[in-house]
């Protein structure tokens, strides 16, 4: 017990000197963004990685954080072949950087493999391990995904609310809003949430999407306090980008001229131009603890 006090003495003196060290009058410091989903089968991933090469091609820094436990795939996408994933790192047998592999774009991805599934079980040793590999990214990028998985599991909250922003990703469907909602009641409830960004996907037209954000925002005001939904843009349903997902490409890659990639196009500059709102100093180290709180 002495021992694990210890080592999580070390780790809170350690966030503490991180956080005091990037503090740094006019340093800039990485936006941590989560995208989510209330449901699976909404595209989630596939817009990461197209608005992470958009957010590339105009000289931004990129980061994507594969969280989707599980299911990883963020590195399918990019036709990547990671040998080796997150649980060599918090087995100290790789560094980040050694685990994390390149895209042709520039993109730094970090593979998730099923190296968050027993995150409960971390010893403080290897939470302190983690943590200090994690601080190397806030000199390695401007902007910084996290790919969640869908749904309310543990791990899932734990890395949205940690996050500075959280984006939500939802269709006309019903199940999907739905379960969109699902999603904001219980970070708001269980973690204090309070703000969100909506990103309406595969919808026929932008009037389709406002419907959409109508039924959470209208939602989100009658029965949950001081909870804020802002709206960012939609995706429109294109083939293009459809076949693009079926031959594991980018529409970025293959079709940057179709309505689904200037629509992607769009929400990047959009997102790039956005006023940062950071509740946690944008420090990775506060990142990786409020998860660790949260899986606590």
């Amino acid at each position: 017990m002495d021992q694990a006090n210890g080592l999580r003495s070390v780790v809170e003196n350690e966030a503490l000197s991180r956080r005091n060290e990037q503090m740094v009058p006019g340093k800039k410091l990485p936006r941590v963004i989560a995208v989510t989903s209330g449901k699976g089968g909404v595209g989630k991933t596939n817009l990461v990685a197209n608005m992470a090469v958009c957010l590339s091609q105009k000289g931004k820094r990129v980061v994507v954080i594969d969280a989707d436990v599980g299911l990883a795939n963020i590195d399918i996408i990019f036709n990547l072949r990671p040998q080796y994933n997150i649980r060599h790192v918090i087995n100290s047998e790789k560094t980040l950087n050694q685990v994390m592999v390149e895209s042709s774009h520039g993109i730094k991805i970090l593979p998730g493999g099923s190296g968050f599934s027993d995150l409960t079980q971390l010893s403080e040793g290897e939470k302190l391990n983690l943590l200090n590999e994690f601080e190397t990214l806030s000199n390695q990028a401007d902007i910084i995904f996290v790919d969640t998985g869908a749904g309310i599991s543990s791990n899932v909250l734990y890395f949205n609310s940690a996050c500075d922003e959280c984006i939500i990703i939802a269709t006309k469907e019903p199940t999907s809003i739905t379960d969109a909602y699902a999603m904001m009641k219980v970070m708001s409830k269980e973690y204090g949430t309070k703000r969100f960004k909506l990103i309406a996907n595969m919808v026929d037209s932008e009037s389709d999407a406002k419907k959409v954000y109508a039924s959470l925002s209208g939602a989100l005001d009658k029965f949950l306090n001081n909870v804020v939904l802002e709206y960012v843009g939609y995706i429109p349903f294109d083939r293009k980008l459809q076949q693009a997902v079926q031959k594991r490409s980018l529409v970025m890659d293959v079709s940057p001229e179709s309505v689904a990639a200037k629509a992607i196009e769009k929400l990047a500059q959009a997102l790039s131009k956005a006023p940062v709102r950071q509740t946690s100093n944008g420090a990775l180290t506060f990142f990786m603890n409020k998860v660790f709180e949260g899986a606590r």
